[in-house]
């Protein structure tokens, strides 16, 4: 059957099997790279054809992707951009020059893959391509046809067994490591380093952003194994002011770091030949920030959307917000995933707030049931919750409890920070696809 729409393009790729979606059963064994170079293969190996910057790391991999992107956009070049999850419609995800894969392109592009796929799943041999395969393809379908000069690459998990990791970098990013899908990656920050380390190359300049003695012993070590030459970008040691309510969010000093990686990697293309202008890499402003990263999105009472769902990320708004003038009311929507240190994100968070509301999202089966999230918080912390059936419900309940000069935080997930942005945006509950 042929794909002719984009919504009929967007429903096939979602009737394949979707990791980012399913329940947290999954294990390493589940992610194999033969799927994805079997895949490629059939399509004429689009990705030789274009040079990446490719970018692995915990957190910051959406920001320092977005600044990448900017200095070599400011440079003059056509650039690619890939990156997931998406936040309201699947076209976030792959970008050219800041403008969005059209609907032409994936109906047409995905039509070619949907037969590509019939054919390798009638053979068997345990090679049908993912929904996440797909889209990678889909992505270097696209910026084949509309000849970029380099594309930015955001992992998807991991790094080592990740369906990007069949790429030619520039150079290679590892941004931050700390705990997170340990059942895939490992418990320890050594092993997790181990898997997103997998994406260096043999003489390919690493940059890193990871201080950790431990996890950076790791990558240093992999790096050295390759004869690439290693990058270690340390964190800012200035202090930053926190939210002024009256002013634009000042840089964080982990959005400082996400630059300063950036502006790493930029010399790293420098020296290999790339054409970086100065001021390109000292312009770097808002023009990069990304949706959902700290995100200020509306007023009277003040919005943040965050995705933070590990200690770090949770770290990084609790300082954001830290300067919030004292008296005014905080309130906290709060939801996560049954892969994530729930008991690490209630400690780190809910001291800060003066109501904590948890919900449930509706985007995936990963989510923790209410009750069962009021359970596991009540086990570490003393703050008094309240439970909502789904992020809808949670939303009126923070509108109804915080006043005009307010902050509202949503945190834990980034699928309940997407359906939260786009009810507050939009009223509409149902997830963009």
């Amino acid at each position: 059957m042929q794909i002719t729409s984009r919504d009929e393009a967007i429903a096939w790729l979602y009737s394949r099997v979707d990791f980012e979606r399913m329940s947290p059963s999954l294990t390493a064994s589940d992610f194999k790279l033969d799927r994805m170079r079997n895949l490629l293969e059939h399509l004429g190996n689009p990705q030789n054809s274009v040079p990446v910057v490719h970018i692995a790391g915990t957190k910051g991999k959406g920001s320092t992707a977005a600044f990448i992107t900017s200095i070599l956009r400011n440079s003059g070049y056509r650039v690619g951009l890939f990156t997931s999850p998406h936040i309201e419609r699947f076209e976030e995800r792959i970008q050219v020059s800041g403008l969005q894969i059209s609907e032409d392109g994936i109906a047409r592009l995905v039509d070619r893959l949907a037969c590509v796929a019939r054919k390798i799943d009638d053979v068997g041999e345990g090679l049908s391509p993912t929904f996440f395969e797909l889209t990678t393809a889909l992505a270097w379908l696209w910026f084949c046809e509309c000849k970029v000069d380099i594309a930015v690459l955001e992992v998807g998990l991991g790094g080592r067994l990740d369906s990007t990791n069949i790429c030619n970098p520039e150079v290679t990013v590892i941004t931050t490591i700390s705990r997170d899908h340990t059942h895939i990656l490992g418990s320890r920050l050594r092993e997790i380093a181990t898997e997103k380390a997998g994406i260096i190359k043999d003489r390919i300049p690493v940059v890193t952003g990871v201080t950790n003695p431990e996890p950076l012993s790791a990558i240093s070590e992999i790096a050295a194994a390759h004869e690439s030459p290693l990058t270690v970008v340390a964190a800012p040691s200035t202090p930053f002011g926190g939210l002024n309510t009256n002013e634009a969010f000042p840089p964080s000093r982990h959005q400082q770091h996400n630059r300063d990686v950036a502006t790493a990697v930029a010399n790293s293309l420098k020296d290999r030949g790339w054409l970086i202008t100065d001021a390109a890499t000292e312009g770097l402003s808002a023009e990069a920030a990304c949706p959902v990263r700290i995100e200020r999105l509306r007023e009277n009472p003040t919005v943040i959307i965050d995705a933070a769902h590990n200690w770090i990320s949770a770290g990084a708004l609790v300082e954001t917000i830290q300067n919030w003038p004292v008296g005014c009311r905080r309130v906290l929507i709060f939801g996560t995933s049954h892969d994530k240190d729930v008991a690490g994100l209630c400690r780190r968070l809910f001291p800060h707030f003066d109501v904590v509301i948890l919900t449930r999202y509706t985007s995936s089966q990963r989510g923790i049931p209410v009750d069962e999230l009021a359970t596991l918080a009540d086990r570490v912390s003393t703050r008094l919750t309240h439970k909502e059936k789904d992020p809808a419900v949670a939303w009126q309940a923070a509108l109804r409890v915080c006043p005009e000069d307010g902050l509202i935080c949503v945190a834990g997930s980034f699928f309940l920070a997407a359906e939260i942005r786009e009810i507050a945006r939009t009223g509409n509950s149902n997830p963009g696809q």
